[in-house]
This record gives structure tokens, C-alpha cells and sequence, in this order.
């Protein structure tokens, strides 16, 4: 969980209890968020709109192929503000949007869309290493993790299996 306003470093928890807002008291959370950066093509900064980035996720794995590409021996998931830490979904960083993660009590979260890397994140890093921080936008390049938000209300737990569902559709082809 973080809070934005003391940092970007997320705290470790056993357990999300996750409501249709939440995760509570997370930088995050919220139904609605002022539009940003990522969609000044469609809103201006600062309007309000569905907050679809309520959770960031990021993979095991790829956190340790950034680390290794960073020289650092590991990239601890709450210098990037990560809300959860999954293994064991290869290129994680890239499954669709709208797919589902969905533990056995039916907490489900959707994802929107890839993480892309920013800078905010290299300030967090520097505390630990302040002469490999600078190569983590780059190191972390298509494997950034996704946002996501909750579909579902219900616990999340460490320890938690999540079945993966993609949506059944057929990849999207420009046509000229």
C-alpha cells in the first residue's frame, strides 16, 4: 500500500481488503482520479474520471530481470509503489487489458493496461542504490508490471493462487 503524499514507497501488508474504492488508504484508490499525463489525448489534465490504476502489480520475475539489468542484486517492489507482487505468470507486463485475476474466494481485479516506467520511481531507488537508479526506466522497459482495479470486493491474501482469464478475442489489426 502507499501513500503518495509521504512517498512513493509502498508498505508491505498480509492482506488487501478490497472494496470497489479501495484498497483504503492507498495512493490510488478512489472510483474516480484527475486525468494525468497518460491520457491528455482525450481529457484535460485535472478532469475527473473513472480511476481504472486503483492497483499496480507487478511480477516476481520481472523485477528480478530489471535488477539484474540495473546491476543491483534485487529491485524491491516497494520502491515502485507496487500494490501486489505475483509470480509465476510469464511476461506478465504484457497479458491484455480487461483480463482477469481471480483468487478462490472470488476477489477479482481487471487489468487496464500496462505500467509504463516513469521517473518517479529512480528518487525511491537512489536511497538504496544512488549510482544504479538512473538505469531503472530503461531496465524497466516492457516489464513495469499493470495497473489495475477491482471488479470484485474481497480479501487478497500473500499466498493467494489467482487464475488468469484473458478475454477471447482475436488480436487487433490496424487497417489502412
Amino acid at each position: 500500500m502507499g501513500d503518495r503524499d509521504a512517498g512513493l514507497r509502498s508498505k508491505s501488508a498480509q492482506s488487501l481488503s478490497l472494496g470497489f474504492s479501495e484498497p483504503a488508504g492507498e495512493t490510488h484508490a478512489g472510483l474516480t482520479r484527475p486525468s494525468c499525463s497518460r491520457v491528455l489525448s482525450q481529457y484535460e489534465r485535472g478532469t475527473e474520471i473513472r480511476n481504472v490504476r486503483q492497483l499496480s502489480l507487478v511480477s516476481e520475475e520481472e523485477l528480478s530481470a530489471i535488477a539484474d539489468e540495473m546491476g543491483i542484486a534485487q529491485l524491491d517492489p516497494s520502491w515502485i509503489g507496487a500494490s501486489v507482487v505475483l509470480r509465476g505468470i510469464p511476461d506478465f507486463s504484457h497479458i491484455p487489458p480487461s483480463s482477469r485475476l481471480q483468487n478462490h474466494a472470488g476477489t477479482t481485479l481487471t487489468i487496464d493496461m500496462q505500467n509504463r516506467p516513469c521517473h518517479l520511481p529512480v528518487a525511491e531507488i537512489r536511497v538504496d542504490h544512488p549510482n544504479e537508479a538512473k538505469g531503472f526506466k530503461a531496465a524497466a522497459w516492457g516489464r513495469r508490471g499493470v495497473t489495475g482495479w477491482v471488479e470484485r470486493e474481497g480479501q487478497l491474501s500473500v499466498g493467494d493462487q489467482l487464475r488468469l482469464h484473458i478475454p477471447d478475442q482475436r488480436a487487433w489489426l490496424e487497417q489502412s
